[in-house]
């Protein structure tokens, strides 16, 4: 197998994982979203429409919001009839708290840019 070709694959594999990565990122890039992320956190699940009131948005505004964290795996959704019932996900977060970590945890990223190279605003 030429080099070439496994490198693709490995950037291939690593594109993945970042795509997936960026998905949950972008799930959370919302303040609403966020909010409900918190609230799943308190509650551990919650019905549909306690989270409406919780959030003081319109249904479908908020189904829109529940759909999107739903897409990215932040959060699972169970029929229950008549009412779905959310609850977090805490598993899909994990390559988001990696990544985190990994920034907070690297003393040598702070070096690159010393907050007094910088200017201030």
């Amino acid at each position: 197998m030429p080099a070439a070709a496994g490198r693709a694959s490995a950037n291939e594999s690593l594109s993945e994982a970042d795509a997936a990565l960026a998905a949950v990122a972008k799930a959370l890039a919302h303040p609403v979203r966020v909010h409900i992320v918190r609230l799943l956190l308190a509650k551990r699940s919650c019905i549909g429409c306690d989270i409406v009131d919780e959030v003081g948005l319109a249904q479908s505004t908020v189904s829109e919001h529940l759909r999107i964290l739903k897409a990215a795996g932040v959060i699972t959704g169970e029929i229950e009839r008549p009412r779905v019932c959310y609850s977090l996900n805490p598993g899909s977060l994990l390559p988001l708290a990696g990544l985190l970590n990994a920034v907070f945890g690297n003393e040598n990223a702070a070096a690159c840019c010393p907050p007094s190279a910088r200017k201030a605003p």
